[in-house]
């Protein structure tokens, strides 16, 4: 008879420092929906799951690419069509300095391809704290230490400028910008995007700009692209149909590759080795992004407009709250309140789905600041159901912590 494998296979011991907050909590909120209770989703920022809905334009051409045969392998680029409109996007975001443009299934395979075609052991990214947790999972993922960079909640969560410039170390090579922010809503002022240049100009640094959310602009000022007022500077821009065209499941993303052509160029045919190597994006989808870009822009007013009410109704609640402060988001939907508690804010939102059958997301799941405690709330449902969560989380507040 044929042995059988005792011994368990062990995963890599890189994955140990592996962690996405957002999805985790899913573990907590599984256990009491088997107990039969609702759970309110306030903890992914899928705008599906309320009452937003793809622009119909873009799923039609989607349908006509499938049914002409768009089915098979893209080129690992991605589609000429799509990529002339991302070229297009990008001269309307100010940026003259295009190098390279390329589409990916979704920006979180953007930021892979990106930190891997770059990053040796040894060196290191700064990355804003609170930050996405993509970026830690993905340099825990190859073996690169975090090098995080404060944001200052005293300045509307501005990047902390000398924090930001402590930090850079011989074997820094990039900074990542997530403008606007996930998970604090804040929005980069133009000042703030050139001291930033400034010091990737310096440093030798490539730039990561995540502006996946750059057209929920809340109160409807102008988005400045970093690349646009920094030419020079190597800048990988990042965008895609996930939030700004409502369409997170179709995995679309894509980025923009710019600055000086001889400084970037070896950087670049490292980006594409590993799209090669990948084959391609999705396919089909690939067809609506012509369509999203140069289409109809009707949707973005009335997600505006409800993103606008639901914002303010989440800081009237945070304003009359004991125990709860928050900077006002200006971009994206995303709000970042503070929590004044003698315990660990991850206690804390784990006893909110327990209790009040509500999920947020503890800040300790972003990075914080040592001492302060947070939790992100997605604004995205209607009023009522908002209401609803806010009322339960605010009786969770009193009676926990009379």
């Amino acid at each position: 008879m044929p042995l059988t494998q005792s011994r368990e296979i062990a995963a890599a011991s890189r994955l140990e420092h592996v962690r996405y907050a957002i999805r985790d909590l899913a573990c907590v909120a599984d256990e009491v929906a088997k107990q039969g209770h609702k759970i309110l989703p306030l903890n992914i920022g899928d705008p599906l799951t309320f009452d937003f809905q793809t622009p119909a334009h873009m799923i039609e051409a989607v349908h006509k690419a499938m049914r002409e045969g768009k089915n098979g392998y893209a080129p690992s680029s991605g589609v000429k069509g799509a990529l002339n409109a991302i070229r297009g996007e990008a001269a309307r975001k100010g940026i003259t300095t295009v190098q390279d443009v390329f589409i990916t299934s979704g920006v979180s395979e953007t930021v892979d391809i990106c930190l891997a075609a770059l990053l040796n052991p040894g060196d290191n990214l700064l990355t804003p704290c609170p930050d996405y947790p993509l970026y830690s999972a993905v340099l825990a993922k190859l073996g690169v230490s975090l090098n995080a960079y404060y944001l200052n909640e005293e300045d509307g969560w501005q990047p902390d400028l000398d924090d930001l410039k402590k930090k850079i170390t011989p074997r820094t090579r990039g900074i990542v910008l997530i403008n606007p922010n996930n998970p604090t809503g804040s929005v980069c002022t133009k000042k703030m995007l050139a001291q930033i240049a400034e010091l990737a100009r310096q440093h030798n640094l490539v730039i990561f700009a995540d502006e996946i959310y750059d057209k929920l602009i809340i109160d409807d000022d102008p988005h400045v692209a970093i690349a646009a007022i920094a030419p020079d500077v190597p800048v990988i821009t990042f965008g895609g149909l996930s939030k700004n065209y409502l369409a997170p499941g179709w995995r679309i993303g894509w980025g923009i590759a710019s600055g000086e052509a001889s400084v970037i160029k070896p950087y670049l045919e490292g980006i594409n080795k590993l799209l090669r190597a990948r084959l391609c994006a999705n396919h089909p989808e690939q067809y609506a992004i012509r369509p999203a870009l140069e289409g109809p822009q009707d949707h973005l007013p009335e997600v505006k407009r409800k993103l606008r009410s639901r914002r303010d109704l989440t800081m009237k609640w945070c304003a009359e709250t004991p125990r709860v402060s928050c900077v006002a988001p200006r971009g994206a939907f995303y709000a970042y309140p503070s929590i004044d508690i003698p315990e660990g804010d991850d206690v804390f939102v784990a006893e909110l789905i327990c209790q009040k059958h509500v999920m947020v997301v503890h800040g300790s799941g972003f990075g914080q600041r040592p001492g302060t405690q947070h939790f992100r709330i997605v604004f995205l449902p209607d009023e009522k159901t908002l209401t609803s969560a806010y009322t339960a989380i605010g009786d969770l507040l009193r009676e926990r912590y009379r």
